[in-house]
């Protein structure tokens, strides 16, 4: 069949939607090779992939949680970054695309490399898109404060003045907004409904907007008798000590079961005595977890959203980042969650139970729900990236 590689940035949420979509590629025998770093290698292959370290390439990207939170924030250190990675495996990376010929490159949106390669080589190109699609009518969803847009505004230059050391080696780029803004030239998956993006019909017909990338077939978990709720704060910014013990505060022995997730930076003993209604780990199985809730709070990651309402489940909104802001401010707007404002256990408490409590947040998960499960998923993302490379 077809030799189709993937690129992607070491973080779960972009990681984790494209991992059915090359499940199917290889159940349909096309011969993938996944460019990753080494904390992915365990997922990546499981899905028959061929993964390909990074690490080997770009022994720098040992990012700290506070770089990973640094890099939704600050244009100029982000560029830097990627600028770094891509140049660090220029020469190798070439070689070897050259040798193996791909059919096509499928790149997440924040792995500029990946895209950088196939402009320079002339192959096919798809665009992974795990967050929201970005363009001048759907960035306005990031509702950013005047002294966020003016640090973006002032650190664009800085940004710039990084990518032109790209073009003295003969990758094609224009200005940092033509690589953070997804254009209507290049074909592109998001991982998300029409309905659940912002001004999906400003997007040219190059854009498909699969829904969630999730296994059709996961096992069932059955509800309890009792309601659920589901605290998790991502994979990278939540080392948040204090935040889950003020949630143990909130619903100590109480009526509800507690799944907390709580990152592997956290010491599960500085959390104090877990209560009996509460189970508390680093990780867990999200879409297991995701099945029995009843509620989920959530940092609003784009991946954690849309896995919670695939299953229709209502979210209380705790962002941490400004694109999980935009990602938050989309949830409430349709009606599937509302904010919580501070991290005191009682504003906890009345945050969650307002959601449980009106079901008007669960009949929008249910509408959201539906959107998603009409779009296609992995196979039709699958089928699109096949038809690139006829």
């Amino acid at each position: 069949m077809y030799r189709i590689a993937f690129f992607c940035i070491p973080a779960y949420g972009h990681t984790n939607p494209t991992l059915e979509v090359v499940r199917e590629l290889v159940r349909r025998g096309n011969e993938i090779r996944y460019y990753s770093y080494n904390m992915m290698k365990e997922k990546i292959e499981a899905t028959g992939a061929k993964f390909i370290s990074c690490d080997q390439f770009d022994p720098q990207m040992d990012l700290r949680p506070e770089d990973a939170e640094r890099i939704s924030t600050d244009i100029a250190f982000s560029t830097k970054l990627l600028v770094n990675m891509t140049l660090t495996m220029d020469e190798a990376l070439l070689d070897e695309m050259t040798q193996w010929k791909p059919d096509c490159i499928v790149a997440d949106s924040m792995a500029m490399w990946g895209k950088l390669v196939a402009y320079k080589l002339g192959v096919p190109f798809m665009s992974s898109t795990t967050t929201f699609a970005f363009n001048r009518y759907s960035s306005k969803v990031m509702k950013q404060s005047f002294s966020q847009l003016f640090k973006m505004l002032f650190s664009i230059p800085k940004a710039n003045r990084q990518l032109s050391r790209l073009k003295q080696r003969g990758y094609p780029v224009k200005n940092v907004l033509s690589v953070v803004q997804n254009d209507n030239d290049t074909n592109t998956i998001v991982y998300t409904s029409p309905e659940f993006q912002p001004c999906a019909e400003t997007f040219s017909d190059k854009y498909t907007f699969v829904g969630p990338s999730i296994q059709a077939s996961e096992a069932v978990t059955s509800k309890t008798g009792r309601p659920t709720i589901f605290i998790s704060m991502g994979t990278i910014v939540n080392s948040k000590p204090d935040f889950y013990r003020n949630c143990i505060k909130a619903f100590a022995n109480s009526a509800y079961d507690v799944v907390m997730s709580v990152g592997k930076e956290t010491d599960l003993h500085s959390l104090g005595p877990i209560p009996d209604n509460f189970t508390v780990a680093q990780s867990v199985n999200q879409i297991e977890e995701l099945q029995k809730a009843d509620v989920f709070l959530t940092h609003c990651g784009m991946n954690s959203v849309n896995e919670a309402l695939y299953y229709k489940v209502p979210l209380v909104l705790f962002p941490q980042t400004t694109e999980q802001g935009g990602v938050a401010y989309r949830a409430k707007e349709l009606g599937a969650g509302t904010y919580l404002m501070d991290d005191a256990p009682e504003s906890i408490k009345n945050s969650v139970l307002h959601v449980l409590e009106n079901d008007a947040f669960r009949h929008a998960a249910e509408t959201i729900s539906e959107g998603f499960h009409h779009c296609g998923g992995f196979v039709l993302a699958a089928d699109k990236i096949e038809a690139l490379c006829h």
